[in-house]
């Protein structure tokens, strides 16, 4: 084999390997870093809510909710779509109590 041939031949491994790492290089920035986040990504905001107010033991203004979710799991939560969601757990019976407005807790036997 000459050496134009073989430089061409290299040429195309490396034109091939670039673009596979490339590729590999964006599939990785669209994915978290860690298993944990990932982990953490796919609780709903109601069982990430359940966590934050299960380790609080006490009951938490959404405000306090939405601060603890956004420093624990480094999500963003729409304010009225996590009241509207544990508004309708409450409504269920499920996990949650409501003791005032906007302010929830879990029930004696979810803790």
């Amino acid at each position: 084999m000459n050496d134009e041939t073989k430089d061409l031949i290299l040429a195309i491994f490396e034109a091939s390997l670039e673009a596979q790492l490339r590729a590999v290089r964006h599939l990785r920035r669209d994915q978290p870093a860690s298993a944990a986040l990932r982990r953490r990504k796919g609780l709903s905001q109601v069982d990430m809510a359940f966590d934050i107010l299960k380790k609080a033991r006490s009951p938490l203004h959404v405000s306090d909710l939405l601060s603890r979710i956004q420093a624990q799991f480094s999500v963003t939560v729409d304010r009225e779509s996590l009241v509207s969601s544990l508004t309708k757990k409450v409504a269920r019976g499920d996990r949650f109590l409501r003791p005032d407005k906007n302010t929830f807790s879990l029930k004696a036997d979810a803790r």
